[in-house]
């Protein structure tokens, strides 16, 4: 990792790793994938199970039927330990278990409106890195195909004169023109699309949330928590 990208993380909360992983190996996980999600649908498309959910809790549901074997020591190497120990100065000391972040696809229209904008963890004392979340890219992920969404600089938030988190989650509630109204805060909306084998490297303070997916493919995304405060 370069010093540049440490300097853009601890400005932004984020880092993305384009290529990080081979796409051979992302493309074999994959088919595994979709061999996985035949066998849950009987060959029927989404399981019903999956499609009587309101969309964000469909992605929940239909991660959690699928099964994959060695995913964790397939994505979690010791190569992406070492760029985390890197961005945050120190190793982790917990590693939670990778969790799959599938979406049906044809959700509905892509929207910034009504999204469930989140922190996993809060951060004790409030300006310490508690931890370092990764995003896998399994697959080719699209703009507008159902990749999370972050916003870059919200852990900085509460430094700028004028600014609070609680202003800023209330316009996250209300604002129209939501893109507009972030970047006059300094805040920018980073959404988790590329190719497979990309791995995004967040900030456990940014605030972040699932996203529709419009497209007509399977979101294969997964997840990983590196905690470095337990």
């Amino acid at each position: 990792m370069k010093p540049a990208q440490a300097d853009f993380f601890a400005d932004q909360g984020y880092v993305r790793l384009e290529g990080f992983h081979p796409r051979k190996r992302m493309m074999a996980v994959r088919q595994k994938l979709l061999d996985e999600l035949k066998r849950v649908s009987e060959g029927k498309g989404m399981p019903a199970l999956v499609r009587g959910l309101p969309v964000f809790q469909q992605i929940g549901k239909l991660s959690s039927l699928v099964r994959l074997p060695g995913l964790h020591e397939s994505l979690v190497t010791r190569e992406l330990l070492a760029e985390v120990a890197r961005l945050a100065g120190r190793a982790p000391n917990l590693v939670q278990d990778v969790e799959l972040l599938l979406s049906p696809p044809r959700q509905g229209a892509w929207t910034l409106q009504g999204l469930n904008w989140h922190v996993d963890v809060a951060a004790k004392p409030p300006g310490r890195l508690p931890g370092i979340q990764a995003f896998f890219l399994l697959d080719d992920v699209a703009s507008g195909g159902g990749g999370t969404l972050t916003l870059a600089g919200s852990h900085r938030v509460d430094t700028r004169p004028g600014v609070s988190s609680a202003q800023l989650r209330g316009i996250l509630r209300t604002a129209e023109d939501l893109e507009r109204q972030l970047d006059d805060l300094g805040i920018g909306i980073v959404e988790m699309s590329g190719r497979a084998g990309d791995v995004f490297l967040m900030d456990m303070r940014l605030l972040h949330t699932p996203s529709i997916n419009s497209t007509q493919q399977v979101r294969m995304m997964a997840t990983s928590r590196c905690f470095l405060d337990t």
